[in-house]
């Protein structure tokens, strides 16, 4: 149950802060919203409040933050002034042809701390939408502030499904409504419970006549997936505003077994702006960089970290609207969304959840959506963990965490060492880390299409040597940090010694084969080698890999996959799932890698080149899912595709960011003294 009293006022937001969309923008359907509960669920639409995905509308999670379901594609808004009557949401129904007059009358949309407020005008009224997601809500709050000279009337209601959130309804679901005064309630296989709240204000209950509306979902026909279906809409109650206008909010929740009650949706936006707001002045005081993108950044990180049930502990979702939680991916973003954004406690949490789940040496590939167990088959996750843990440590100084943690590290390298699963142990020749199997993709790049596995790099892949000399270097220091013995130098020195064959011909392998023999395709994995801490290489091999992927690789969002001038570089990624599969590691830019890039830019003193290639990614908070970074774009048109939400993709541009930062205040206070 939400707290009654008024919070104190929360601080009122910096201009960094807010971002405006006029109409033209604000219209644009690529522009979609994020909000989030905290629980794995979230509320989803274009910038304008049309629903563009199956995964639009209101998702809320069974079994947080997965066994996700939809209950809400839009609410159904309708003004009624004088002898006119204008539906102020908006539905495709087919491409370009609209139900509703949402878009027509819209004026603009302004993100607060990346909160929308909608506004639009209808002759001389005025409708302000306001939405959030209450944290731990399981729902979604609209509030409307409507100024208008003369009586009018808001009709409220919603256009619902009942379904897992991947799939869609060929015709129009089977709900029962019941409205009971202020409260709804929907039923099907699941609940949902609509309220209207409107203090000062007639609310009349309406008989529920719920009728088949089809929706086009534009996003998921360029994705070749089906791109329509049946919804039932339905006008549940009419509130009569007086002369001058008044406030009305419209609340929909997912009901389930812990969901609590929304009593004062108003308390629940402020108290989710002021949530928001510290955590961006937080984020700022933790990585001393106070400027809106670590602001923008820091907020837009928080939505990806979730409270798991089972089990339970904290957990990263890798990416809205479809991903579940990846360990991989949460490894590699735990930098950003945690530690540089001053989260410490939920950066120890989320290293505890994936260390109680390590098998055999192995943390979970990532949890099933459908929440009945996890996968394995990563190499590189375990690795992760083990670069994360040593950045928490150093960036929190919790010893007593690193005590506990310390022999479960060892016992992950030890399983690597002696050999585990999919083929992983380190080679008794060179100590470098050998892992893959037929018919398994282990790394990043981890496509598999039927039984083809497009990326397979089975052998020694380079950025698996550079995780796995950063592990055995960590295991090192933090040994070293708590008074013990080392227990894996032996093997780090063999292994460093060792990596001087991926440097071949004056160029870098991307993967070394069983048989010593390398693969020569151009890929950014060199960068994530070079990048780490561990990797021995000289400042000649340095450049040589800055000017390979400078010349080959390097786009204004991100590093390409594959290079163009490999016959199997595919440059368009789009189109039905086996044809974006086939290009997603084989010439689709990523931007995660391009952090990578930045830091061996920032080792050879490049700190204005490093800004410059971060240039295109900052200005791309703005242009798909605004305030975040999407997960891919394609290789020749560089257009956005993947999930326009991606927890690594945020991250890693926090952290490119937060170093280049560091770097150019260090280059002015050299020169200042100087």
């Amino acid at each position: 149950m939400l707290p009654s009293m008024s919070p104190p006022e929360p601080p009122a937001p910096s201009p960094a802060h807010l971002r405006h969309y006029g109409p033209l923008r604000a219209r644009d359907p690529d522009l979609e919203v994020l909000l989030t509960d905290g629980l794995g669920g979230f509320a989803l639409s274009s910038l304008a409040g049309v629903p563009t995905r199956c995964y639009s509308g209101l998702v809320v999670s069974q079994a947080p933050p997965v066994e996700r379901f939809t209950h809400l594609a839009s609410p159904l808004e309708v003004l009624q002034v004088g002898g006119e009557t204008v539906a102020l949401h908006a539905l495709e129904l087919a491409p370009g042809v609209f139900e509703g007059q949402g878009l027509e009358h819209l004026s603009g949309v302004t993100l607060r701390d990346l909160l929308p407020e909608r506004e639009q005008a209808v002759g001389g009224v005025r409708v302000r939408r306001r939405t959030v997601c209450p944290a731990q809500s399981g729902a979604v709050v609209y509030l409307y502030d409507v100024q208008a000279r003369e009586a009018v009337t808001l009709t409220l209601g919603g256009y619902f499904v009942d379904r897992d959130m991947h799939h869609t309804h060929t015709t129009a679901p089977e709900l029962s409504f019941t409205v009971k005064g202020t409260a709804a309630e929907v039923v099907g296989g699941r609940r949902t419970r609509a309220q209207v709240h409107a203090p000062g204000a007639q609310v009349e209950a309406l008989p529920p006549q719920p009728f088949a509306q089809r929706i086009y979902y534009r996003h998921d026909a360029a994705r070749g997936e089906p791109d329509h279906e049946y919804v039932r809409g339905a006008a549940l109650w009419r509130v009569h505003l007086p002369a001058g206008g008044g406030r009305v909010a419209l609340s929909v929740q997912g009901r389930t077994a812990t969901t609590p009650d929304l009593t004062n949706p108003w308390l629940a936006y402020e108290q989710e702006g002021a949530r928001r707001h510290a955590l961006a002045v937080q984020a700022q005081g933790a990585c001393e960089v106070t400027d809106g993108l670590v602001a923008t950044l820091a907020v837009a990180a928080d939505a990806y970290l979730v409270r798991r049930s089972a089990p339970a502990g904290r957990s990263v979702i890798a990416g809205y609207p479809w991903f579940a939680d990846w360990g991989r991916d949460a490894m590699i973003a735990l930098t950003g969304l945690t530690l540089l954004t001053g989260r410490h406690a939920e950066a120890r949490d989320l290293l505890d959840t994936f260390l109680r789940t390590a098998r055999r040496g192995l943390i979970p590939n990532h949890f099933h959506e459908d929440g009945q167990g996890a996968g394995y088959n990563t190499v590189d996750g375990a690795l992760w963990l083990a670069v994360a843990l040593e950045r928490y440590v150093t960036a929190s100084g919790d010893t007593a965490f690193a005590r506990t943690a310390l022999p479960q590290l060892r016992g992950v390298l030890r399983w690597h060492l002696n050999g585990t699963d999919h083929g992983i142990r380190a080679d008794p020749h060179s100590g470098l880390l050998h892992a893959g199997e037929a018919g398994v993709q282990l790394t990043w790049m981890d496509v598999k299409i039927a039984e083809w596995v497009v990326t397979p790099r089975h052998g020694h892949p380079i950025e698996i040597q550079g995780l796995w000399l950063a592990a055995l270097g960590a295991e090192t220091r933090l040994s070293q940090r708590m008074g013990e013995r080392p227990q894996f130098a032996a093997t780090l020195q063999q292994a460093r010694a060792s990596f001087a064959a991926f440097w071949n011909d004056n160029r870098w392998a991307d993967v070394l084969g069983a048989d010593g023999s390398p693969d020569p395709s151009v890929r950014p994995n060199m960068a994530l080698a070079l990048a780490l801490p561990d990797t021995p290489a000289t400042p000649t091999q340095v450049a040589a890999a800055v000017q390979t992927l400078e010349a080959e690789l390097l786009t204004p969002l991100g590093l390409r996959t594959l290079s163009p001038r490999d016959p199997r570089y595919r440059g368009n990624y789009g189109g039905p799932q086996v044809q974006r599969d086939a290009a997603y590691h084989q010439g689709t830019v990523w931007p995660w890698p391009l952090t990578a890039y930045t830091e061996l830019l920032l080792s050879r003193g490049e700190v204005a080149r490093a800004r410059a290639a971060l240039n295109g990614l900052s200005g791309h908070l703005w242009e798909a899912g605004v305030g975040h970074v999407s997960e891919v774009f394609a290789g020749d048109t560089l257009r956005p595709g993947g999930c326009p939400f991606q927890a690594w993709s945020v991250a890693e541009l926090l952290r490119a960011h937060v170093l280049v930062s560091r770097a150019e205040a260090d280059s002015q206070s050299a020169q200042n003294s100087g």
